[in-house]
């Protein structure tokens, strides 16, 4: 974390000492901030990739089910940047849709696909979005709501800016399973805290409708997306299993192992204020491994 982006926190360390809360708890609250990168359409900063853009996969990896939201390039996003130790090479396209109920079977509201460096590629038409002159490859009626909002997807190029992000929520887990959740551990000024980043981020963060790394957030954010998403994605393996529907055995790594992987704030008609949320488990980032990122969707219309 350089020093420049510490010094960004001043608004919101004015901010959380008007609040009353004594300066050794926020200085404890700003040493747990992490880096993120924040992807503009119009910054200034480094090409990164693009949002939409033609589909381009191997020829025998199948396209999501879900439209391509954005196609980024690994080696432009250095992990000391986005807090996020992506492949330093490579392309990572990110998949998802902003509801979930459209597509039954479907438990995550995305996906994600690594395609290597040198890798073969072909353009591609997915199930459901096909590209523009492939509609003979749908294979699914497609609601002519999904249509709506897929046409509304941005098309731009993204670039990087350097970016700082502290907590949004201020609830903790729950100490031992079974019992209620708690204030956020070790911070007794919690809510104070957060509402003190939530007044002040605007100021400090740069605007951008997709992040990289760093803490996730939402509308109602009181308790971690991070750990919600990961809560979610392991007990949806659960049920499979007591279901007897297949599924991968391999158990998943605890809530508190996984990160952010990308979060999109969503600004389409139709779907305001709503948020995607690609979290992934850290030891699968170190594997090139990106089949279990888990998707949620949150949305509070």
């Amino acid at each position: 974390m350089t020093h420049d982006l510490i010094g960004r926190l001043k608004p919101f360390r004015e901010e959380a000492l008007r609040r009353g809360v004594p300066p050794e708890d926020v200085e404890r609250w700003i040493a747990m901030a992490r880096p993120s990168g924040t992807l503009t359409a119009h910054g200034t900063g480094p090409f990164v990739g693009r949002f939409g853009g033609p589909l381009m996969l191997p020829a025998d990896v199948p396209a999501p089910a879900y439209p391509l939201l954005a196609t980024l390039d690994c080696a432009a996003l250095p992990e000391k940047l986005t807090g996020v130790p992506l492949p330093v090479d490579g392309r990572l396209l990110l998949f998802g849709f902003p509801e979930m109920a459209y597509f039954s079977g479907n438990d995550s509201a995305g996906s994600v696909l690594y395609v290597p460096a040198g890798m073969p590629v072909e353009k591609r038409g997915s199930e459901f979005f096909p590209e523009h002159g492939d509609e003979e490859e749908v294979e699914v009626e497609v609601d002519e709501e999904i249509l709506d909002i897929c046409e509304q997807y941005p098309q731009d190029e993204l670039r990087l800016s350097a970016d700082i992000s502290l907590p949004y929520h201020f609830i903790g887990p729950p100490p031992e399973p079974g019992l209620k959740i708690a204030e956020f551990p070790g911070h007794p000024r919690a809510w104070d805290l957060a509402q003190a980043w939530s007044d002040t981020c605007e100021d400090i963060i740069v605007d951008g409708a997709l992040r990289i790394g760093g803490y996730a957030s939402h509308e109602c954010t009181e308790t971690d997306p991070i750990t919600a998403a990961a809560e979610e994605a392991i007990l949806l393996r659960q049920q499979a299993a007591r279901s007897g529907e297949p599924f991968d055995s391999e158990e998943l790594p605890a809530p508190e192992n996984w990160v952010l992987l990308a979060q999109w704030d969503v600004d389409l008609q139709g779907r305001e204020g709503a948020t995607l949320h690609w979290v992934i488990p850290y030891q699968d980032l170190a594997e090139r491994r990106f089949d279990r990122v888990h998707v949620s969707f949150f949305w509070n219309p």
